[in-house]
């Protein structure tokens, strides 16, 4: 987004923030491209867990495996139709450090969290429309299988699976300390960022990247810490978020926990690859992943939170895909 110029920002402010512009393009979509696709009981993937856990690691390491259909950047900003969006030649870019300055490289065929767009109109609409929106997804890469990032669609595993009742949902915990740490100076980053480029604010807002910002939504409501600037809030939110998890999901059989620290583990992938239903026939690398965790990381929190969070952590360590 920070390449862009003068034009695709107008095009990008236009239509996405717009809600009748994506949704008269998704009708007319539907007319010309959806067809009958058996994908109800396909194994689709979703994605979610706070931010800064693993999430888009995990989603470029599945997409590599060639057996899913994704929202990509090359998409933008007709994200409802993604058919309609794939007729504009756009040239491809080299790999690029993405903003967040944590060593993952993105271009336009890169996957992302972009169906928030999708899943922020009314109830109703998202109920009767995230099938065909889905099979548009899976025609335009001819693929049978949905895989989505979306940090937000814990809030919804329940409605999703009542219409998509064989989906797994890959929920991602990392170690609350270094996670709360990680959270705060990407909140940091991206006010700087924002502050001197407003158009990363837009277009962050406009895909419902709340999460870091001058326009941070929280999780949940605050209870002792509302300083956006002192990392107790983001361990308080911690807590409160996969507390909430624990309460809601723990025992659904279609949620798996992914821990943060185990990912570097190939034998701990493996059984990702057992969980998912694929086999490694693609050879994908089993050290794609990297630990970003702070050696010896010492910073100064609550030691009520920090006891709080260490045992919500090991609660759901308890509950990771080790003893599926």
């Amino acid at each position: 987004m920070q390449n862009y110029s003068s034009i695709q920002k107008i095009l990008h402010d236009l239509v996405l923030s717009k809600k009748f512009i994506n949704k008269s393009l998704f009708e007319l979509e539907k007319i010309v491209y959806l067809k009958d696709k058996k994908i109800k009981n396909q194994n689709h993937i979703f994605i979610t867990g706070l931010p800064r856990s693993g999430t888009t690691s995990i989603l470029n390491f599945i997409f590599l495996s060639n057996e899913y259909a994704s929202l990509t950047y090359k998409n933008m900003p007709f994200i409802l139709s993604p058919n309609f969006s794939k007729l504009f030649n756009k040239k491809n870019i080299p790999l690029k450090e993405r903003l967040h300055g944590d060593g993952i490289n993105i271009n336009l065929n890169s996957p992302e969290a972009l169906d928030e767009i999708f899943f922020n109109n009314e109830k109703k609409f998202i109920k009767n429309e995230l099938l065909n929106y889905i099979k548009l997804i899976l025609i335009s890469e001819n693929k049978n299988k949905y895989l989505s990032k979306n940090n937000l669609n814990y809030k919804r595993i329940n409605l999703i699976n009542s219409i998509l009742p064989n989906s797994l949902f890959l929920i991602t915990i990392r170690e609350p300390i270094q996670h709360a740490y990680s959270m705060l100076n990407q909140h940091l980053h991206f006010s700087k960022l924002q502050k001197e480029n407003d158009f990363i604010r837009r277009y962050m807002n406009y895909l419902g990247h709340n999460e870091f910002g001058l326009n941070h939504i929280s999780w949940s409501e605050p209870v002792e810490f509302k300083d956006f600037n002192n990392i107790n809030y983001w361990l308080e939110q911690w807590c409160l978020f996969y507390q909430k998890i624990i309460d809601n999901y723990q025992s659904h059989d279609k949620c798996v926990f992914i821990v943060y620290e185990e990912l570097t583990n190939s034998k701990y992938i493996k059984k990702i690859f057992d969980i998912i239903n694929f086999d490694n026939n693609k050879n994908l690398d089993l050290n794609f992943f990297k630990n970003s965790n702070k050696n010896n990381l010492d910073v100064s929190c609550s030691d009520y939170l920090k006891k709080v969070a260490n045992e919500i952590y090991n609660n759901l360590k308890d509950k990771n895909l080790y003893s599926q």
